[in-house]
């Protein structure tokens, strides 16, 4: 199984992108794909168009999400991968946005690191720099 870990700043309070993060049309805006998610700490989410599935496992509010991950590329038999966002506020407009991603399909690591950085990292930093 790969890992991963990237990070980016992100020009937003913690409070923001969590908040964000966890609400169906905060997502959907901050990310441009559609996304069905709550902050209910056991509640099931979709993201990217039903492309990325998976449950809520463990909230701290405006720290950190903790979920199960996977996306429709995943094997039928393969688990789902464990996904930690860790939130760090740089100062009131800035914070840096930390993923850790484990237990992803064995020679999936670099394509989903790259997908954090394309699909969530820059949408993100242009989103949050307009709004």
């Amino acid at each position: 199984m790969d890992e991963l870990l990237v990070y980016a700043i992100i020009p937003a309070s913690a409070a923001r992108i969590y908040k964000d993060w966890l609400s169906s049309d905060g997502h959907t805006n901050m990310t441009g794909g559609e996304a069905e998610i709550s902050s209910d700490s056991t509640a099931r989410f979709t993201a990217w168009d039903g492309y990325i599935s998976g449950q809520n496992l463990q909230l701290e509010e405006n720290k950190r999400i903790f979920q199960s991950w996977r996306t429709v590329e995943f094997p039928e038999d393969a688990e789902h991968s464990k996904l930690e966002v860790i939130f760090e506020e740089i100062d009131p407009n800035s914070t840096k946005v930390t993923i850790t991603q484990s237990n992803i399909p064995e020679g999936d690591g670099k394509k989903y690191e790259d997908g954090w950085k394309a699909h969530y990292f820059e949408p993100m930093t242009e989103y949050y720099s307009q709004n």
